[in-house]
């Protein structure tokens, strides 16, 4: 009986080392293969970067409670930068706005008013839930097959891999990353399984939750 006690167990945890070493394997090919097949296409340079017609700005909250989010801030410097280069012509800021009292496309709108940018070139994706929804609107709800993406350099490449994934071409303009904290860390530990999730998303054909009428841009 004992024998027999024994045999199972080391069965079970046989099964749980394989599903451990599995899981490892996938988040380690995931967070290497984004980063190597886009790493052509992001640019920590203003003048590197290729001009386009539109810049995508990924949505972040603007404030994390009583304190200014940077990963925003610097988002809107690096669309400011790409405007003074005469990279783009037109802005398209997604984000979400799923409650009433939160509105990242509105709020990144407003930004980028606010720092010189002509709030007339200025167009808002209310529908950017996610990264994915935010890619794949620019093509079948703004009409445009090729852009910037402005977000930090881990961003961009998982917008960029989702992009290549539609046949869209896209560019990542990087900017400024944020330095290591307790809030930071959390975002680069979601990072590592949203890269994952890319390739559960692309193997199960997901698509953006809202579509809707063409905008002309």
């Amino acid at each position: 009986m004992k024998a027999r006690t024994k045999k199972r167990i080391k069965y079970v945890w046989g099964i749980v080392l394989l599903a451990l070493i599995a899981i490892v394997g996938v988040l380690a090919f995931a967070n290497w293969k984004i980063p190597h097949d886009t790493e052509s296409f992001v640019f920590d340079t203003v003048d590197s970067v290729p001009p386009q017609k539109a810049a995508l700005v990924l949505g972040a909250a603007r404030y994390l409670g009583d304190r200014q989010n940077l990963y925003f801030t610097y988002r809107i410097q690096a669309a400011k930068e790409l405007y003074e280069a005469g990279k783009v012509k037109v802005f398209i800021v997604s984000g979400d706005n799923s409650r009433k009292d939160y509105n990242e496309a509105r709020d990144m709108r407003d930004a980028l008013v606010e720092v010189g940018i002509p709030d007339s070139i200025i167009h808002c994706d209310y529908a950017g839930l996610r990264t994915l929804d935010s890619v794949v609107r620019m093509k079948e709800i703004f009409g445009q097959d090729s852009f910037i993406v402005v977000s930090q350099k881990f961003h961009n490449e998982r917008a960029i891999f989702l992009a290549r994934h539609y046949d869209l071409t896209a560019y990542g303009y990087n900017a400024k990353d944020v330095a290591l904290s307790r809030l930071s860390y959390r975002t680069k530990i979601r990072e590592v399984f949203a890269r994952v999730k890319v390739f559960v998303d692309i193997a199960t054909g997901k698509g953006p939750k809202y579509l809707g009428d063409p905008i002309e841009i």
